[in-house]
């Protein structure tokens, strides 16, 4: 192997004029060979000419077919997503799929009736063909649209290259064009290999995550909160491996990486302790089950339910349509209320009084009958409205009344509103009065008035 090896560097040119050199000769005899093929009468340009009928042939198909296909593809009503984008990226290049399925089948029928140099060239171009359109079906899975122009571009490049048997005199280009850091030896052609691994383990670990994350919410055994928590370490672990897989790519030593990594962590991490404290904390809730998403939790001023729990904030949404990005150490440090933790049951409290007047049993079953009639409260299962007397004020006769609730992400404050309506209505159908303070005030006379008085 070590022999190979040295044989094969001492036939590599010496410096990058020649490696451009012969590249540029490569070029230039390929445009040469193209030139010829196209100038020279023969089977060359018989298959030119089939070539063009053949896209002529596809693109007179797909005018035909286009309305037949659009029905069909209307009716698959019950197909997944990723079938549906599949199918809709086929159609709209319906003209490109015939002419691969033409001319990749009159290649396969020529190599078999006559000389496979009179089928060369339509060969070539139905692997064109083909490559492009996978490449272009392929890049749909790459979300960013500029990392999907650059996916697309460099592989439709190393496709044709592949084609026009113009790979190796590219490689030896870009390989020649090095820089030398020590024992470390980086090249053009390596950043290029590491870029294209890169892209597609980042790919493959983005698809691989999400078909984990949507199989962990699939399995009701196991709670939201690890499914978050092993969605999240799926995710690192994935992107862990990419990493590591682009340095080791690179060929930089991961021993010295450490040690460098190492001493600048100490230095990182003194101005990323909130960070590192968030990310500690996420795990924290993530594995105590504390909060979840979907629970209704109060946290000082803001009410809302869980929408996301984030490696380094929690999304509680109110019902406003506000959403706050709490960070986790708040969760943490704070008194937070969850107030569907261990079950969905809320109990209110509503303070009201009446008149001295009225009958406190009939305004306390008045209260009761009220309250059922609204329709978010609970009246069964032990969670039965109740309205007790608390106090005798100044004016009026204190009461409390207390009922349950089984849906506090629907709101607490529009549940209050309907039932001090429906008390109001309920009082004045029995006409108990709710009092209010009054006061009665007497103006004293000052002393000119008294002596004016004592005189008379």
């Amino acid at each position: 192997m070590s022999k190979l090896t040295h044989m094969n560097q001492d036939l590599l040119p010496e410096t990058l004029s020649e490696l451009y050199a012969n590249m540029a000769a490569a070029f230039s005899s390929q445009f040469e060979n193209l030139v010829e093929l196209i100038v020279t009468p023969g089977w060359r340009q018989y298959q030119l000419a089939i070539i063009l009928f053949l896209w002529m042939l596809a693109y007179l198909l797909r005018l035909f077919s286009q309305n037949r296909w659009d029905a069909w593809a209307r009716a698959r009503v019950g197909w997944p997503k990723w079938r549906l984008r599949i199918l809709v990226q086929l159609m709209r290049r319906l003209t490109l799929v015939y002419f691969v399925a033409l001319s990749g089948g009159l290649y396969l029928v020529m190599q078999q009736v006559t000389w496979p140099s009179r089928s060369y060239i339509i060969g070539v171009f139905a692997t064109l063909a083909a490559a492009w359109l996978v490449i272009a079906l392929a890049s749909r899975l790459v979300r960013n649209r500029t990392l999907r122009q650059i996916f697309k571009w460099s592989m439709w490049i190393y496709a044709t290259l592949i084609a026009l048997g113009l790979t190796d005199d590219v490689a030896g280009f870009l390989d020649g064009m090095a820089i030398a850091i020590g024992d470390l030896n980086i090249s053009a052609l390596g950043i290029l290999k590491a870029a294209l691994l890169i892209g597609v383990l980042l790919t493959l670990a983005r698809l691989g995550a999400g078909v984990a994350e949507r199989g962990l919410k699939r399995n009701d055994d196991i709670s939201p909160s690890m499914q978050v928590l092993l969605a999240k370490g799926i995710q690192v672990v994935l992107y862990g491996a990419v990493f590591m897989a682009a340095i080791r790519t690179l060929g930089f030593d991961l021993t010295g990486i450490a040690l460098l990594s190492g001493a600048i962590g100490v230095g990182i991490g003194f101005g990323l302790q909130k960070v590192v404290s968030n990310l500690i904390s996420g795990i924290i809730i993530l594995m105590d089950r504390s909060i979840k998403p979907g629970d209704v939790i109060s946290l000082g001023d803001t009410f809302g339910w869980i929408n996301a729990l984030g490696a380094r904030y929690v999304s509680v949404v109110t019902r406003d349509g506000r959403e706050y990005l709490i960070p986790n150490e708040d969760l943490i440090t704070n008194q937070v209320v969850n107030w569907s933790h261990s079950d969905r049951f809320v109990r209110l409290d509503l303070t009201f009084g009446t008149s001295y007047s009225d009958d406190p049993h009939n305004v306390r079953a008045t209260a009761i009958r009220a309250v059922q009639s609204v329709s978010r409260v609970l009246s069964s299962d032990g969670h039965d409205p109740v309205c007790h007397i608390t106090g005798f004020g100044d004016s009026s006769v204190d009461y409390v009344l207390r009922f349950w609730i089984s849906d506090p992400t629907k709101g607490l404050t529009n549940i209050r509103g309907n039932v001090y309506l429906a008390l109001w209505d309920a009082f004045h159908a029995e006409g108990i009065q709710i009092p209010f303070p009054q006061r009665e005030v007497r103006l004293l006379p000052d002393d000119a008035d008294l002596q004016q008085l004592a005189k008379e």
